[in-house]
């Protein structure tokens, strides 16, 4: 017990995240893994076979301790009749949805001010989501000079929303 006890606690305090109950589950382990000494196969590590008991020790614990689930689509009874039962939606942030929004504009407006050569190349690239080679013979261009316009017009965009 010397030998393992602490690996065994740090395995079921892992899984179960309370000191208290780690150290019974591991004392239950040790119990379990004596019951069950006739079973231990010798051509395997005796503590794999030890971890494997504080695991599954642990996950029983955990199942019998599982919270009773709480339906939100029936009604609850009460002594006063049924209560629906109506939970916040604490997803939607507005003031993310605003700036997502800003920066979104800031961008559209970063490349309407690109020049013309540079401002197509990133539309057709970043919103069209076309290949090198389709930009090259839309605009009817060496792939090669598609490749630089997008480098430059990027970092022309970077510097524009740098301050963004």
């Amino acid at each position: 017990m010397d030998k393992h006890r602490p690996a065994i606690f740090h395995i079921i305090n892992k899984i179960v995240r309370n000191n208290e109950v780690a150290n019974d589950l591991a004392q239950e382990t040790f119990m379990k893994a004596f019951s069950a000494l006739a079973s231990y196969r010798s051509e395997y590590r005796f503590s794999t076979w030890l971890y494997k008991i504080a695991a599954n020790c642990s996950i029983d614990h955990l199942r019998k301790r599982r919270l009773q689930a709480l339906s939100l689509d029936r009604p609850v009874e009460t002594g006063d009749g049924t209560v629906e039962i109506e939970v916040a939606d604490y997803s939607y942030h507005p003031e993310q949805e605003l700036e997502r929004k800003e920066r979104r504009f800031s961008i559209e407006e970063a490349i309407d001010s690109l020049p013309e050569n540079y401002r197509d190349v990133i539309v057709y690239r970043h919103k069209e989501d076309k290949s090198y080679e389709e930009i090259a013979d839309l605009l009817n261009i060496p792939i090669g000079t598609v490749k630089a316009r997008i480098f430059r017009a990027r970092e022309l965009l970077k510097k524009k929303l740098r301050n963004v």
